[in-house]
């Protein structure tokens, strides 16, 4: 080998060992860094081969399953103290499929008169307690089931939250609080501070004004969603959930006799009964409004148009305006001593006289010709007699009228059509004017030609109105006595 071939094998070789440390020092830098506190590892170890995997370690045992209580606790550690204090979260709208049957849309609530207005000072949600703790509504609501009156208490004590709220209720004047949040009095009492003891603001569902039997209906698996609606998806629930009459009408109504049972539709089967006042009918009147029918039962809402609607409610069913009135309550405006000024329009002033004359109305059903209709037409000029002459004539011309002879439009045939129309204008003894007999009044005889023939029969029934014309010893009467 000469001297030049030994300096390039030289130079190679070196180049070789150059391209080992680096390839060397790059995987190196590649591996991981052994964790903290750990060993590197040995030149044993890797002169040894592969580690042998450490010996798997033994799952550890299962949890016991948590009791309701740590499962509240466990919400009740993250949950949002505004909600359960309407009925949706934020106060969101109702829908109509989360209110009782019967309910409408733009629902106004049950009656005030029927359900008074509550006082819910407790936040409470319902959602809650049955979708995650799995409660029914007889585990709160014990006695409903098997409550038979509206006087019974239906809404939970105090102590039905103790065993989950870690609360002491036993004695309301020394209430025990819980020791975590859920047990605290301002968690579900709301305005409750500290400092407050055991005074909390108080909590008021007033007895309903009804007939009601829970044990009843729940004998014959009417569950409570078919009253109250569905609660289960509602947070806090108000008075909107109480019944609606209307629904109620789903059983009290129902056309199949054998499906509607016992469930009778009287009034009576859920409606109080008044005293000697109301003569044993219904009672209407209550310290929380006054009870009035709906619209949809027979169309009897009693708006400010009832009074025009209500001959055709009580010629269907007279029966059924006696539920609520007397007698005398009809009475007292169709005889006329109770005289509603709303029954007519409010230009009837200006239309009555048609009225009157053709007698398309019983004017006489509120009114008394001669007390009513009289005075006032006295007083404004439109009579024979009275303070005010008026200038204008009321009736047809003299010739039309009252002269002789008779044809249409004569005032005889007038009377004997509609002698009231005649009588809200003139008194007896206008006509007596013209129509008494000799020394009284003008001779012109009223009675037809037959008259003499009846005369006595009606002279021995009353004799008054043959005196008002003729003296009580005229010759003319002998025929009659």
């Amino acid at each position: 080998m000469t001297t030049k071939q030994g300096k390039s094998v030289g130079a190679i070789a070196y180049l070789v060992l150059v391209v080992a440390l680096v390839l060397a020092a790059c995987t190196a830098f590649a591996q991981d860094p052994p964790a903290d506190g750990a060993p590197a590892p040995s030149t044993e170890d890797a002169d040894a081969g592969a580690v042998e995997p450490a010996p798997p370690q033994p799952a550890p045992p299962p949890a016991p399953p948590a009791t309701a209580a740590e499962e509240a606790q466990a919400w009740f550690t993250g949950v949002d103290v505004s909600s359960g204090q309407s009925p949706l979260p934020n106060n969101g709208p109702m829908p109509l499929k989360l209110l009782p049957p019967g309910a409408f849309e733009q629902d106004r609530g049950p009656s005030a008169a029927i359900f008074p207005p509550q006082k819910l000072t407790l936040r409470f949600n319902h959602k809650f307690h049955v979708e995650q703790q799995k409660l029914q509504c007889k585990t709160c609501h014990v006695g409903a089931i098997t409550s038979e009156s509206v006087n019974d208490r239906l809404t939970p004590k105090g102590t039905t939250c103790d065993s989950c709220h870690g609360t002491t209720h036993d004695d309301l004047s020394r209430v025990t609080p819980g020791s975590d949040a859920s047990g605290k009095c301002n968690f579900c009492h709301l305005g409750y501070k500290e400092g407050d003891g055991n005074l909390v603001a108080k909590f008021d569902i007033p007895r309903p004004n009804m007939v009601f039997n829970h044990k009843k209906h729940a004998v014959r698996n009417i569950n409570c969603q078919q009253c109250h609606g569905d609660v289960q998806e509602l947070e806090l629930a108000t008075r909107d959930q109480m019944p609606r009459m209307r629904g109620c009408f789903g059983c009290h109504q129902h056309p199949d006799a054998a499906a509607r049972g016992e469930a009778k539709a009287t009034c009576e089967t859920c409606h109080v009964k008044g005293g000697g006042q109301e003569g044993g009918r219904i009672k209407t009147a209550f310290p929380t409004g006054a009870m009035q029918p709906p619209r949809w039962l027979h169309n009897s809402q009693h708006t400010p148009d009832f009074v025009q609607r209500h001959k055709y409610v009580a010629a269907n069913d007279s029966q059924f305006c006696a539920n609520c009135h007397k007698e005398e309550f009809c009475t007292a405006c169709h005889d006329g001593r109770v005289r509603p000024r709303n029954i007519h329009p409010n230009d009837y002033l200006n239309m009555h006289a048609v009225e009157g004359r053709l007698a398309t109305q019983k004017c006489t059903s509120c009114h008394r010709e001669q007390s009513f209709c009289l005075g006032c037409h006295q007083r404004v000029g439109v009579s024979m007699s009275g303070p005010v002459k008026d200038s204008g004539r009321f009736h047809p011309p003299k010739s039309e009228w009252s002269d002789p002879p008779r044809r249409p439009g004569h005032h005889s045939f007038e009377a004997n059509r509609n002698l009231n129309a005649c009588v809200s204008c003139h008194i007896e003894r206008d006509c007596v004017i013209c129509h008494g007999g000799k020394g009284i009044g003008g001779g012109f005889n009223p009675h037809s030609g037959s008259f003499v023939a009846g005369c006595s029969t009606q002279f021995k029934r009353n004799p008054r109105p043959c005196y008002v014309c003729h003296d009580p010893g005229a010759a003319v009467l002998q025929r009659c006595k």
